[in-house]
C-alpha cells in the first residue's frame, strides 16, 4: 500500500472517530474536553512511541552488527540455557543437580553479562525520542489545565485515554505497518 494511501486510511479512521466525540459536547463540555484532551493525548503517544520503534527496528535490520551466528528460536525458547545437552545429562545420570546453585550462577552471568547495557544504549533513541516525548508532554499539561480551571473530571478523562489507545492502534498499524514483505 503506498504511503498516500496509509495516511487517507489514518485520518478517516482519525475523523470518524471525532465525529463521534463531538457529539460528547451536546452532553456537557466539562466531559467532551476531558475526553477530547485524553483522546488525542493517547493517540499522538501511541503514534510516537510506533515511529520511533520502526526507525529503530529498520536501523537494526539495516546494519550489519546483527549476531549470525545465534539460533534466535533456540534463544527465545530456552533463554536460560536449561535445556543445554550437560544439564539434561547431569539430570539424565541420576546426579542431583543443585537448583540454588543453578540460580546463582544464572544470576552471575546476568550480572557480568554487559549486553544488557548495551541493548539499553542502543533503544536509547527511541525511548527519548522526541515524537514520545512531546505527546506526554501534551498530556501532563492537558491533566494540569484541566485540573487548575476545574474542569477536570476522572472518568471521561480516562476513558478518554482507553479509547485513544485503540485508535492509536489502529492508526499506527494503519500507517506504519508493512504489509509488502518480500521473501527473502
Amino acid at each position: 500500500m503506498k504511503i498516500g494511501m496509509r495516511v487517507k486510511k489514518t485520518i478517516k479512521i482519525f475523523l470518524a472517530v471525532q465525529l463521534a466525540i463531538l457529539l460528547l459536547w451536546l452532553y456537557s463540555f466539562t466531559v467532551f474536553i476531558n475526553f477530547e484532551l485524553a483522546f488525542i493525548s493517547s493517540v499522538l503517544i501511541l503514534l510516537g512511541s510506533t515511529y520511533s520503534y520502526k526507525r529503530l527496528v529498520d536501523s537494526r535490520v539495516a546494519s550489519e552488527d546483527r549476531p549470525d551466528d545465534t539460533d534466535v528460536i533456540e534463544k527465545l525458547d530456552d533463554p536460560y540455557d536449561l535445556y543445554s545437552e550437560e544439564i539434561v545429562n547431569e539430570v539424565k545420570e541420576g546426579e542431583a543437580v543443585d537448583l540454588k546453585e543453578v540460580v546463582k550462577e544464572e544470576r552471575a552471568r546476568l550480572k557480568a553479562n554487559k549486553n544488557t547495557i548495551k541493548n539499553t544504549a542502543k533503544s536509547a533513541p527511541a525511548l527519548i525520542s522526541i515524537f514520545r516525548v512531546v505527546p506526554y508532554v501534551i498530556l501532563v499539561l492537558s491533566f494540569i489545565g484541566l485540573k487548575n480551571n476545574g474542569l477536570l473530571n476522572l472518568p471521561p478523562f480516562l476513558i478518554g485515554l482507553g479509547v485513544g489507545i485503540v485508535v492509536g492502534f489502529f492508526m499506527g498499524r494503519a500507517l506504519f505497518a508493512q504489509e509488502d514483505i518480500t521473501e527473502a
